[in-house]
């Protein structure tokens, strides 16, 4: 599989919002349309223009088959060491159970390591058992219970 990643571009836009609409939650939450809501514009410059995000697109064929933001976070704690926090995880359902997701969430660990960060953690959905089990056989470990306030 030739894969490739990049930094995702604005013109990415429609393809990555397709990606996360394109499952049993993010059809619940997103709002993919022609023409995209603006949100979606304004969100991707604001990541766009901050050195420690990165919305990175896999690519295959030159067609963007994933998606993924890694956040780049200083903390106080752990003598002032840095995270990464990974979100958004999508990958096109045509390609899903072939690797992209293992390579992508690799490519992350890389850029993590390449920054770095002494830890890179993320979240899955309750709702999605086989993403937990996915994440466990790279390694990752549910090591604490997250917590969330949805405020609107």
């Amino acid at each position: 599989m030739n894969l490739t990643f990049r930094k995702a571009a604005e013109q990415d836009l429609d393809s990555i919002v397709r990606l996360l609409s394109d499952d049993i939650l993010g059809i619940k939450r997103e709002r993919y349309q022609h023409p995209l809501p603006n949100s979606y514009i304004t969100a991707f410059q604001a990541i766009d223009a901050d050195p420690n995000n990165e919305l990175i697109v896999a690519c295959l064929d030159g067609e963007v088959v994933g998606v993924q933001q890694i956040t780049f976070t200083p903390y106080i704690t752990h003598q002032g060491g840095w995270r990464a926090t990974i979100e958004g995880v999508r990958t096109a359902s045509a390609v899903r159970g072939q690797g992209v997701g293992k390579e992508m969430i690799q490519y992350a660990i890389q850029r993590a390591k390449e920054r770095g960060c002494h830890l890179v953690q993320l979240t899955t959905d309750k709702q999605r058992p086989e993403a937990l089990r996915f994440y466990e056989r790279l390694g990752f470990s549910a090591t604490h219970e997250g917590l969330k306030l949805k405020l609107h």
